[in-house]
């Protein structure tokens, strides 16, 4: 079973700072041709909370993402999909072991919960928006704790705020909501109420002005209207970015629903075209759990229409679908086979889509390094949500051509490929060879090697011993290349590998046959040019060659 790295220590030294030619691409604030509020489609999605951080870190979780905005931000996301801000009590009782108890059943808007307190909270967005990291919070309209006493939010029954007002709430169309019921439905929002509508639509300005908002994960959006979300959108911060969950199967639509017929693609995009926003695309996870790899490209973010793959936010697994650490593993209501977890990344991060990791794989189970070779690759080939694919069907596995604004990637998964040449023209270099040749990428154009792209790529092992760190301090490698920040503390390499510590351990991606030249450093998280320790005596040298490794000492 999965286990959890050690704590704060193995946080804060799990991620890798882009050197300057690799830094992610500057926001690119907008909505797409079709008018979708997709934020230029650069946008790489950290999910910043799984089912049991306030079971396994009650009320301190704003405080980690506080202390974790450089490392989120040095890892190449853009932006993170922070937990519901709204106080929930609702499994207090039982010690938090059912359902809720994340801000799903939640009951008023004060930002005081198991996270952590309202000042933490700001703490936490401020320092997530200075790192350049957009805040999505995650808004849950269609249900909350109706039962709960002493609500600062006081909805009377009777009045048609809630879905059990209707003469006929059990059916999916009723005369005062427009979306499916939630469990029971006596929990359920009526949205359309002009009150519950401006009820979240001013704290949605709220979250804007006050919580540094850049945008919106909408829960359950079969539970009311789409173009609820589009004009809540509109009136609240309208060139933000939002996404749906519409974790829905076209077979679960009434018989006389038109969308019986429709398939998982048209199901998502109909919502999309309705609310203007991106949408999970769950029609990729259903194959990714049903089909082979090969059929991976049926999703959303495969499709040959470019308004078509705007919109899809593509995704491993999450709070809901997915494992946690802690208490019964989390909610696990359709996890990913773990035997597919990476190569479901290296596919969503090299092609075209919205990308959003999970917290879990990337900080709890040790997929970061892999992840972060990934986003940089991403970056480098400027790969966006509507750039272009063309899949190889005549090979086994997954074979893809990917065509970013900057570089084209080919991509091979358990694939008999045996060279990019034999699907795309032109030149190109290994980007990543892992897995025994399972897990293949190569790219066009330079890969930061500073000879025009001309080199081959190889990984090399650095090892940094002794490495004794504080509480905010890393171990990072810096030299005489590019990818080593050419001696700039600042541009430096983070090792991320502690599980030997005071040994901090990394792999770089050098051109190969190169004279290289580096040192250790203890240096700063928050602050990039505070060097606390260099490595003492002479530099570390060797020459670049693919599986060396290079070893100093602090």
């Amino acid at each position: 079973m999965k286990t959890l790295l050690p704590c704060r220590l193995a946080l804060a030294a799990s991620s890798l700072l882009f050197s300057v030619a690799i830094a992610h691409a500057a926001d690119l604030t907008g909505k797409s041709p079709a008018g979708v509020r997709y934020h230029g489609g650069d946008e790489i999605i950290l999910q910043g909370f799984h089912w049991n951080v306030v079971r396994e870190a009650p009320n301190d979780w704003y405080n980690r993402l506080r202390e974790m905005a450089p490392t989120i931000a040095a890892d190449g996301f853009s932006a993170i999909w922070m937990p519901v801000p709204w106080r929930d009590f609702s499994s207090w009782s039982d010690g938090g072991n059912s359902g809720g108890g994340e801000g799903y059943f939640w009951h008023d808007f004060n930002k005081n919960g198991r996270y952590g307190t309202d000042a933490q909270l700001r703490q936490a967005s401020g320092a997530l928006a200075g790192a350049g990291v957009k805040v999505l919070y995650d808004a849950v309209p269609n249900h909350m704790n109706r039962g709960y006493p002493n609500k600062e939010i006081n909805l009377p029954a009777g009045q048609g705020f809630w879905r059990n007002d209707c003469a006929d709430y059990g059916n999916y169309a009723n005369d005062c909501d427009d979306g499916d019921r939630f469990i029971g439905g006596e929990s359920d929002l009526n949205t359309g109420h002009p009150q519950i509508y401006a009820m979240f639509r001013d704290e949605f300005s709220n979250l804007r002005s006050q919580y540094s908002a850049g945008g919106f994960r909408f829960d359950f959006v079969r539970g009311y209207a789409a173009e609820r979300v589009d004009s809540w959108m509109a009136d609240s911060h309208d060139n933000a970015f939002c996404v749906g969950e519409l974790w829905k199967a076209p077979s679960e639509y009434p018989s006389w629903d038109w969308r019986n017929t429709a398939s998982w693609q048209e199901v998502i995009k109909d919502w999309s075209d309705r609310a203007k926003c991106p949408v999970f695309d769950f029609a990729l996870k259903e194959r990714m759990q049903n089909g082979s790899i090969a059929d991976w490209r049926n999703g959303l973010n495969g499709n040959p229409n470019p308004r078509w793959r705007e919109v899809a936010v593509t995704f491993v697994d999450n709070h809901d679908t997915g494992y946690s650490p802690g208490q019964n593993g989390g909610q696990h209501h359709w996890p990913l086979n773990d035997n597919l977890v990476r190569q479901a990344y290296a596919y969503i991060l090299s092609s075209p889509g919205t990308p959003v990791v999970y917290w879990s794989h990337m900080y709890d189970w040790g997929h970061a390094p892999l992840i972060r070779q990934l986003i940089q690759i991403r970056r480098a080939a400027g790969i966006r949500a509507d750039s272009v694919i063309q899949f190889h069907t005549s090979y086994s596995g997954l074979v893809a051509t990917v065509s970013g604004a900057s570089q084209t990637l080919v991509v091979a998964l358990n694939s008999n490929l045996s060279n990019p040449g034999q699907v795309a023209s032109g030149g190109f270099n290994q980007a990543l060879n892992q897995d025994s040749g399972q897990l293949r990428i190569w790219t066009t154009g330079s890969t930061g090697g500073g000879d025009g792209g001309t080199s081959t790529q190889v990984s090399v092992n650095f090892r940094c011993d002794n490495g004794v760190t504080q509480l905010g301090d890393s171990v990072y490698a810096v030299g005489n290349l590019a990818q080593l920040g050419n001696w700039s503390p600042a541009d430096a390499v983070r090792l991320t590998d502690v599980s030997a510590y005071p040994t901090w351990r990394g792999t770089i991606n050098l051109p190969a046959g190169q004279a290289v030249e580096w040192k250790c450093i203890v240096r700063s998280e928050a602050d990039p040019g505070q060097v606390k320790r260099w490595q003492p005596g002479s530099n570390t040298a060797f020459t670049s060659a693919a599986g060396v490794t290079t070893v100093g000492r602090l």
